[in-house]
């Protein structure tokens, strides 16, 4: 018995390999869908050549899994791709966003070339020279150029909450998708592991609380006291429950693993998330985590 969501690995885990070779492996290893973060080393969005390298990506995607096809969400969290001193800069709450903008439509235009679920996206850090009502008035005048933009092209947007950040809980990026008139191409990302850093009721209580929104999912763990992506078993992620959460609230979209900081060890991680999975969900259905068959009593 399968999951009713898609499995998938983000490629920002496999640094070290070229795109479409990690696309291969994750492939091998039995994956249902690939969030692929733009930006170095795979996919530059501003390369003269970009249409070509979108192009050759979207005809690997449906050669995957025997010709079915593999789903794709497309992430933007690149740390210097739009300057190469400062992480994630210009933000959406920065004073001048033209690059992060830019570079968001790109996004928005790859998305939709690749026919993937949605763009994540986030806030940002509020940069010294600003303060929350700053930030606030910042994203509440660059959102819904951002949404029209991709409902323009049948695109969804998820934007995720992040530790640190001006949008930094689902309760947050509620209120944002409230302040700007809650349209319907505005999603949500929730990332599991930084809800056991931030999130007041948890895991559980953020992916409810999401759930009419829901768009895209990261999977890591996680320790509760600081924001750290971890191999599934080296935190404190319960993922039978964060599992039989996702089923519960009729998710079936893409519930990608995110290791940004382990593509030194990808192939071997690509294997062991996908088993965590695999067991995380046979103990949540009752089966048998390699045959899928109902377990016996």
């Amino acid at each position: 018995m399968r999951p009713p969501f898609l499995l998938g690995y983000g490629t920002n885990g496999f640094g070290d390999h070229p795109l479409r070779v990690a696309l291969d492996v994750l492939d091998d290893v039995g994956y249902d869908a690939v969030a692929v973060t733009l930006g170095f080393p795979h996919l530059d969005p501003f390369a003269p050549l970009a249409g070509d390298d979108v192009a050759a990506l979207r005809a690997h995607l449906r050669r995957m899994r025997g010709g079915a096809g593999a789903a794709v969400v497309v992430e933007t969290g690149t740390r210097y791709l739009l300057d190469p001193l400062h992480k994630h800069r210009p933000t959406l709450v920065d004073r001048d966003a033209t690059l992060r903008m830019r570079f968001l439509e790109r996004a928005i235009e790859i998305a939709a070339d690749l026919e993937a679920r949605c763009v994540s996206f986030f806030s940002g850090v509020l940069p010294d020279d600003a303060n929350p009502a700053d930030g606030w008035a910042r994203l509440r005048d660059r959102v819904p150029a951002l949404v029209e933009y991709a409902g323009e092209r049948g695109v969804r947007l998820a934007l995720e909450p992040e530790p640190g950040m001006l949008v930094e809980t689902v309760d947050d990026a509620l209120r944002l998708r409230s302040d700007v008139g809650a349209p319907p191409e505005l999603g949500i990302t929730v990332d599991v592991g930084h809800c056991l850093v931030v999130e007041p009721d948890g895991v559980e209580g953020a992916l409810r609380a999401a759930a009419p929104y829901l768009s895209n999912v990261q999977l890591d763990d996680m320790p509760p006291t600081h924001h750290e992506h971890r191999p599934f078993g080296q935190g404190g992620i319960d993922l039978p429950l964060v599992l039989a959460t996702l089923a519960d609230i009729g998710y079936t979209g893409v519930a990608a693993v995110e290791l940004p900081r382990h593509s030194h060890d990808a192939p071997r991680l690509a294997r062991h998330s996908r088993a965590a999975l695999l067991r995380a969900w046979a103990t949540v259905a009752g089966t048998s985590p390699t045959t899928g068959e109902r377990a016996l009593s």
